[in-house]
């Protein structure tokens, strides 16, 4: 398998979506959109490469069978061009999911899109420090810890 043209495939598309997610009307359509064709899309490919990259029918994984158990294992399987990649793809699906959410919400509590660009940068390139950014903004448009943090 060509790893690299995988990676740079899904990164420039995962770019794509952030960049329509950003700039974009948050028309449903367009959310539906980045949800389904932008993370769903991810995804899929994650699903489609995952199982047999794991299982050696595909080569670019670890020599090992995959062991999450322990340090050693993940390194391992993180290691190889195959897994390096699977697992950034990984991060590229479940980030974007993460930032429609945040962008959703916000939108709904009334968030000026100014405020929502730097968190949805930090949930790109940080992921959960760009959820708690979030989650401590929300917070403050709430008078309970359960309004703030529980997702709707």
């Amino acid at each position: 398998m060509n790893w690299e043209l995988i990676f740079t495939i899904t990164n420039n598309f995962a770019l794509v979506m952030w960049l329509i997610l950003a700039i974009a009307p948050r028309k449903e359509i367009v959310l539906n959109g980045l949800f389904y064709g932008g993370a769903g899309l991810l995804a899929l490919t994650y699903a489609a490469i995952v199982i047999p990259l794991m299982t050696g029918m595909i080569g670019g994984g670890s020599s090992g069978s995959a062991d999450f158990t322990t340090l050693a294992g993940v390194q391992a399987l993180l290691a190889s061009d195959g897994g390096a990649t699977i697992g950034w793809v990984h991060y590229l699906a479940f980030d974007l999911f993460v930032g429609i959410w945040i962008a959703r919400n916000a939108d709904r509590y009334g968030f000026n899109r100014i405020v929502q660009i730097p968190i949805l940068f930090f949930t790109l390139m940080l992921g959960p420090l760009g959820l708690t950014l979030y989650l401590l903004l929300r917070f403050t448009r709430h008078n309970k810890v359960a309004d703030a943090v529980v997702p709707q």
